[in-house]
């Protein structure tokens, strides 16, 4: 067994650019931890934040990747139960429970609630350990890239939507940002929700991808006001429910998009975290505004099923080699993709 890896990693925090290919030692697993021996790792925003210094602890040289999927490759004291080998795919949550916590009116502490790839080591290497728990076994008929391009986007979709938002069959839901990981998986799990999608993206190309993909309603933000367009189209009724993830460039659209007693539900914030809020207007409609992050281990799990099914599918923007990693975070960065990229190993 070599002593060395093959990993894409970052010292200090800044552009595309401070992301470089280095030989790194190997990690071992610890008790309850595997080593994978990775197949695949997907980009997500996250990882473009944590590069530019997200204001977290980061050990550096930091590995990113919070998605991976690859194989069992060494077992820690008490992980025996996942023998060497096994085709696995990893849920990035650490500590979710404490939400769950919250809502059972537990008493309130700092949340210990962190992601793989975040705020530990991550996935954009040869090898990566990660406790047992976290893992779900494959199919030997879906591949890793498939794997490990689906866990955290389709998990935020659902818990947003299903758990958090409660999407009904029959109402109208708006989705923001819908050419990004979470916005196609977003649109696929309204859709089989029976809700009616409308989707906003930017660029042509990216609307028609997007009505492929199954919305029925999308809008170039780049050439019309979406809220506008929304109220034209329901014949100013609004949409039930709104799912954000682009954050300040479009809050107070997303805001004006919804019916009365309407839910938006945030879940994240790619263009700015200082979105003005017309206070007026939410006490008015009855409006109700929350927060989303990630899902929990069952959700987690739920999805993949239902990707290992074959009921959902993620979209793959671009398959790329480990050592093109910086110029994946360019590519994101730029906004010039409609669904994930994913590292390659």
């Amino acid at each position: 067994m070599p002593k060395m890896m093959r990993a894409a990693v970052f010292s200090e925090f800044g552009g595309p650019d401070v992301v470089e290919i280095r030989e790194v030692p190997i990690p071992e697993p610890g008790p309850g931890e595997v080593r994978i021996q990775v197949g695949a790792a997907a980009m997500n925003h996250l990882d473009l934040w944590v590069r530019r210094g997200l204001p977290i602890e980061t050990t550096m040289p930091h590995i990113g990747g919070s998605d991976l999927a690859g194989e069992v490759d060494a077992i820690g004291p008490g992980a025996e139960s996942v023998p060497i080998g096994t085709r696995v795919v990893v849920d990035p949550s650490l500590g979710y429970q404490w939400y769950e916590g919250q809502d059972r009116g537990d008493s309130f502490h700092e949340s210990p609630f962190r992601l793989i790839g975040e705020h530990t080591q991550g996935g954009f290497a040869e090898y990566a350990v990660v406790p047992a728990e976290n893992l779900l076994e494959v199919p030997d008929a879906v591949s890793f890239v498939d794997a490990a391009a689906a866990g955290l986007v389709f998990t935020t979709a659902w818990r947003a939507l299903i758990s958090r938002a409660q999407l009904l069959a029959g109402e109208r839901v708006l989705i923001t940002g819908a050419s990004g990981g979470v916005g196609t998986a977003a649109i696929q799990v309204a859709e089989q929700a029976g809700a009616k999608v409308y989707a906003v993206t930017a660029g042509s190309e990216k609307v028609r991808l997007a009505k492929q993909l199954g919305a029925h309603v999308v809008y170039d933000r780049n050439n019309v006001d979406f809220s506008r367009e929304v109220w034209r189209d329901t014949r100013k009724k609004g949409v039930h429910v709104v799912f954000d993830t682009v954050g300040e460039v479009v809050w107070q659209q997303c805001l004006m998009a919804l019916a009365p007693c309407g839910r938006l539900v945030t879940s994240g914030a790619t263009t700015g975290s200082r979105g003005v809020t017309e206070i007026r207007r939410v006490f008015w409609k009855q409006l109700s505004i929350m927060g989303s992050t990630m899902g929990t281990p069952a959700e987690f799990r739920r999805v993949m099923r239902l990707v290992f099914e074959g009921s959902l599918h993620p979209m793959i923007h671009e398959v790329m080699p480990l050592e093109d990693a910086s110029r994946a975070h360019q590519i994101l960065e730029d906004g010039k993709v409609f669904g994930k990229i994913v590292l390659k190993l």
